[in-house]
């Protein structure tokens, strides 16, 4: 079904993404099913050597990765924890750390790098931007900032958000959440939610088996829908692409297609072309 909704669509070019912080210490990103479909290209920024080499050595002919600390453009200290998916341009909190003891060891600094942020607005290799992710330990809004031109293409911003600050002077979900909204965004789904055991408690005898504690989750916000007026054709098409594919969000896909279909951008029928790809799929979903 691929090729039917490409062919639906029809989109100028392929999806662009650009991953900010694409250690894949999590498994497969997000947008894992458009690239292995051939949908998108991604550009993606990783500052720790050994996490760019195997994204550089498994990486497919659509994708790139650059050595890049992104940021806003300032110097930085880059604190190598021993846990790579803990390495941040903010220092560890050891207060805040001390209830999370499967964290400590991981948050432990082996090393500091001075570092050059560079603002995604000032990369020549990102050209077009239209889903954007951000996984980088506290910087989040710092890369925000920096993309006041290219954020206004986007139609997805998947970034991580902390409800505990692990890290000294560390923005937390708020001050995130806060930057996204006034861009013109609006919440749409939690990719992931990871909470954490609070010492010293033990669950079923699992040091990583978690209760309730939220600490962080990767938080999908998408082009405010209720506001077509403010969004191109394109990025209606990409904003469908990128939720059918990445989130299996057929809602929001179809009320694209429905709103590209009012503006004459796809011929009469889209909407129920549409369904028909859901339906032929086998998805539990069914629209009018």
């Amino acid at each position: 079904m691929t090729r039917d909704l490409l062919d639906l669509l029809s989109p100028g070019r392929l999806t662009e993404v650009v991953d900010v912080g694409a250690n894949p210490i999590d498994g497969p990103p997000p947008y894992a099913p458009m690239l292995a479909a051939g949908l998108c290209r991604v550009t993606g920024f990783e500052p720790q050597s050994s996490a760019l080499l195997e994204l550089q050595r498994s990486g497919s002919a659509n994708e790139r990765y650059l050595p890049h600390a992104v940021g806003d453009g300032g110097p930085r200290v880059l604190n190598v924890c021993r846990g790579s998916g803990m390495t941040s341009l903010y220092e560890p909190d050891a207060a805040m750390l001390d209830p999370f003891e499967v964290l400590k060891p991981l948050a432990q600094v082996v090393d500091r790098i001075a570092v050059q942020t560079r603002r995604v607005d000032t990369i020549s290799e990102i050209r077009d931007l239209d889903f954007l992710k951000v996984d980088v330990q506290g910087s989040e809004p710092a890369v925000l900032r920096g993309e006041t031109r290219r954020l206004s293409q986007a139609a997805v911003v998947q970034s991580e958000v902390s409800f505990v600050p692990l890290y000294r002077d560390q923005p937390v979900f708020g001050d995130i959440d806060l930057e996204l909204r006034s861009r013109g965004f609006l919440p749409h789904c939690f990719a992931a939610v990871k909470c954490c055991p609070i010492a010293p408690a033990l669950i079923d005898d699992d040091p990583r088996k978690p209760l309730n504690q939220l600490l962080e989750a990767d938080m999908v916000y998408v082009r405010d829908f209720s506001r077509p007026d403010l969004m191109s054709e394109e990025q209606l098409k990409h904003l469908a692409l990128i939720a059918h594919f990445c989130y299996r969000s057929f809602d929001l896909a179809l009320r694209c297609v429905m709103l590209l279909e009012r503006r004459q951008a796809l011929k009469d029928g889209a909407q129920h072309r549409y369904a028909q790809i859901v339906s032929e799929s086998s998805r539990p979903h069914s629209y009018s």
